[in-house]
């Protein structure tokens, strides 16, 4: 009933969607790299970028099931949230071995929905909590929960505390991606669960990227009075990263037409459902915020994007192929790239690992992909 129904919802919506159906029905064909395409806004006030390059260079781990959110613990390790499961897994990081560390309860996946997006505390070192995003039965919510490393594998993580609640939630676009800033706050991108007028409404929690502090209250210097929005109009968010300037890159589905990179300013308006992309004639006029870069929605579907080497990388979920989008100095066309297109399949989270390194995450066992031996697989990626 659950999959009839997000199916029915997936069609009247658009295909752009986390679930959407692959458009070459899932093939991989390793086509490699391909050139500069994509749209993007272009004023001529800067030269075109030097060309980038992306290269798997490890397997890191296999054998995972939905996997969704990635956290780095300090030393390198990681963790993986499991979307469907609810379960969260520790990474080794030089091996690759895999240790379930608990379950999440209250976790009720179906459609887009389950256990989403993970962080670590801004002060990890001294207060040991992970936090994550998840689906319960009546909601989309953040809770945090202390994770001991000393203690044996089915003990290091503690029972969550809920910190915020209230999220909209749906079959489709649950958002689902959480991090904490430079200004240590934590981020949240939600999604309009279909209900595409909540994405304008400012008093809903739905089709927004959300600022809160640790403890869940809504930031201090939040552009709106007492509420946890930050920016609105928004489809579903599922991409959050920050550059070395501070800025703030967000990634959204599109519907039917354009799938959209953000940068995202406090306050600012980015037009769904009444703009699709950049809107040349309507948007400056009407107060929306154009996207940075566009794609048509066969060759994205964006879900996590990453900061290094100067540009934000995006990973594509139908488009299954890993973005580049060179975004140091301001201005000018971005001369956006595709890498390791249709290798990997679908492609869902991608964490900077330090310097030139990525940790990239597939996305071939959560019903939509055309899973093969070995997936889902956390790949180590070396960019420039």
């Amino acid at each position: 009933m659950t999959a009839t129904l997000a199916t029915t919802l997936l069609l009247a919506t658009g295909c752009s969607s986390d679930d959407a159906d692959p458009a070459d029905g899932g093939k991989r064909t390793g086509s490699g790299t391909s050139g500069p395409t994509g749209s993007a806004p272009d004023d001529g006030a800067t030269p075109p970028p030097e060309k980038g390059s992306a290269k798997v260079t490890k397997t890191l781990a296999t054998g995972l099931k939905s996997p969704w959110g990635l956290a780095a613990l300090p030393g390198g390790d990681l963790l993986v949230s499991s979307r469907d499961e609810g379960t969260i897994t520790h990474v080794d990081g030089a091996t690759g071995k895999k240790t379930e560390v608990g379950t999440v309860p209250g976790v009720a996946p179906g459609g887009e929905g389950g256990l989403m997006g993970l962080a670590l505390s801004p002060t990890y070192a001294t207060d040991h909590f992970v936090y994550a995003y998840f689906t319960t039965a009546s909601d989309n919510r953040v809770a945090r929960m202390l994770y001991d490393e000393a203690k044996p594998a089915d003990q290091r993580l503690g029972a969550p505390d809920t910190i915020f609640k209230g999220i909209p939630k749906g079959s489709i676009h649950n958002g689902g991606r959480i991090a904490f800033g430079p200004d240590k706050l934590l981020y949240v991108g939600t999604g309009e669960t279909g209900d595409t007028g909540l994405a304008q409404d400012k008093k809903s929690l739905g089709g927004k990227i959300l600022r809160l502090t640790p403890d869940g209250e809504p930031a201090p210097g939040n552009p709106f009075e007492n509420s946890p929005v930050y920016s609105y109009g928004h489809r579903n968010v599922q991409g959050l990263a920050w550059d070395e300037q501070k800025r703030l890159w967000a990634s959204e589905f599109g519907q039917d037409t354009w799938d959209e990179l953000n940068e995202i300013k406090a306050g600012d308006n980015y037009g769904w459902p009444e703009v699709e992309g950049k809107d040349e004639a309507d948007a400056k006029e009407e107060g929306f915020h154009d996207p940075v870069a566009q794609w048509k929605t066969s060759e994205a579907s964006p879900s996590g994007v990453a900061y290094a080497e100067g540009s934000v990388w995006m990973a594509g979920l139908r488009g299954q192929r890993l973005w580049r989008v060179p975004v140091r100095g301001a201005g000018g066309e971005p001369g956006t790239e595709a890498f390791l297109t249709e290798e990997h399949g679908r492609l869902r989270t991608v964490l900077a690992a330090g310097g030139d390194k990525l940790w990239l995450v597939t996305s071939e066992t959560d019903s939509r992909g055309t899973p093969e031996k070995g997936d889902d697989k956390i790949l180590e990626v070396e960019v420039k």
